[in-house]
């Protein structure tokens, strides 16, 4: 089966080359194993979570980093175009490239982000929500929800909180079993009716002197239209937090990228894996995978956007680093004890191992560029996506520029 461009990887990075290259009229396919980064999403894509003006940030980091790869005016011009992108998908975000804003995690803590959805609460400054009321509201029997931290967070931004939980009918059934209290769960119990029903309640026990409530992030699986009507029905803004393990926005975000490179015309190809390729004069001729037996596809053109070690884009054993498809050459420290620092809390250095890839962008293969395949996300390296702030950025941006620059 012939492409114009095949993806492997179906998370944020494979996505966003997808809609780009689908958008110029090429012949897409995407080969996603399974379940991405994205459904473990906070929400909130980070470009540069470290500085106030993320932009300004670019020509002091090093020639390795990826946005360095990309250049500064090219990333400026790039980050701008990141909303309406995500936007033409049904992913509403607020943010912008010049100015982080701030927000809340799920465990409490203020952090910085870039573009978040507009699900959550943001603010630009730790005095913005200096004086107001808030009530954090917790679903009955929902253990992925930490009140009492939220609460913590908002006294050090000076609002008055308090905590209460809430039930309905149709709730109450999923706490038969608590296996069935998770956010997916209750999100698919929370539409319709039900979601009238609850929003009556909220509104019951909402006092009238409340400026904002904070819930956790548990409606909306599919699109946006639940949260909308909640927001609708309550006496006072409703603003969400993310929960912990699975994540109904990264969830949503994840579907809705999915169905708009679908709409399209793009080729989402679900729980398959490639297994190697053909790499023969610098080009990479045609791939296998685990479900298509001696089929093999081949394209004109291949971007790897298979992820880091969390997503087995790159693996290790005791002696080495190495990319498991292909055999690419990979940036990493030659001795193991390199690889790690003692201080867990501290900037692990395997964190910026990844692919060795030319000004283009092209991998390298027995020392040679591999002229029609490119390599785009965290299966990169040369940055901290941690420590630095940006590895949403990185997904997003390097996945733009790659996909705009194949002709």
């Amino acid at each position: 089966m012939k492409f114009d461009t095949i993806i492997i990887g179906g998370g944020l990075s494979g996505l966003i080359s997808g809609i780009i290259s689908a958008k110029k009229g090429k012949r897409v396919a995407i080969i996603s194993t399974g379940q991405s980064a994205l459904h473990f999403s906070s929400g909130s894509f980070e470009l540069l979570s470290k500085e106030n003006n993320p932009l300004k940030a670019i020509d002091s980091l090093p020639a390795s980093h990826p946005y360095s790869k990309i250049g500064a005016s090219r990333v400026s011009e790039l980050a701008n175009k990141v909303p309406e992108l995500l936007s033409e998908a049904g992913v509403a975000v607020t943010g912008s490239a010049e100015s982080n804003h701030l927000n809340i995690t799920p465990l409490g803590k203020i952090k910085t982000g870039w573009l978040t959805l507009n699900d959550f609460l943001t603010f630009e400054t730790m005095t913005d929500l200096k004086g107001q009321k808030a009530e954090i509201i917790n679903i009955k029997g929902y253990f992925d929800f930490y009140p009492e931290y939220i609460a913590l967070a908002l006294r050090k931004l000076e609002v008055e909180a308090k905590a209460q939980t809430i039930t309905i009918s149709e709730l109450e059934r999923l706490r038969k079993n608590s296996t069935e209290m998770r956010a997916s769960n209750i999100a698919r119990a929370l539409e319709g009716k039900s979601l009238e029903h609850f929003a009556t309640e909220l509104n019951r026990i909402i006092s009238p002197t409340t400026d904002f409530v904070l819930m956790p992030a548990v409606i909306g699986l599919a699109n946006e239209k639940p949260l909308d009507t909640l927001r609708s029905r309550l006496k006072c803004p409703v603003y969400f937090i993310p929960t912990m393990t699975s994540s109904v926005p990264g969830i949503r975000t994840q579907l809705q990228l999915v169905t708009h490179f679908e709409k399209l015309g793009g080729k989402f190809i679900l729980g398959d894996t490639v297994t190697d390729g053909i790499i023969e004069n610098g080009k990479l001729r045609s791939i296998s995978t685990s479900n298509l037996g001696d089929n093999v596809l081949s394209a004109d053109n291949f971007i790897l956007a298979t992820g880091s070690f969390f997503s087995k884009g790159l693996k290790s054993n005791f002696d080495k680093v190495y990319e498991p498809v292909f055999d690419l050459k990979i940036n990493y420290l030659e001795h193991r004890s390199e690889w790690y620092n003692d201080d867990s809390y501290a900037p692990q250095p395997y964190m910026n191992f990844g692919l060795t890839i030319d000004g283009d962008f092209h991998p390298i293969y027995e020392d040679k560029a591999v002229e029609n395949m490119y390599a785009v996300g965290s299966v990169i390296g040369g940055c901290n996506p941690l420590a630095e702030g940006c590895g949403a950025g990185v997904a997003i941006l390097t996945a733009m520029h790659v996909a705009e620059k194949i002709s």
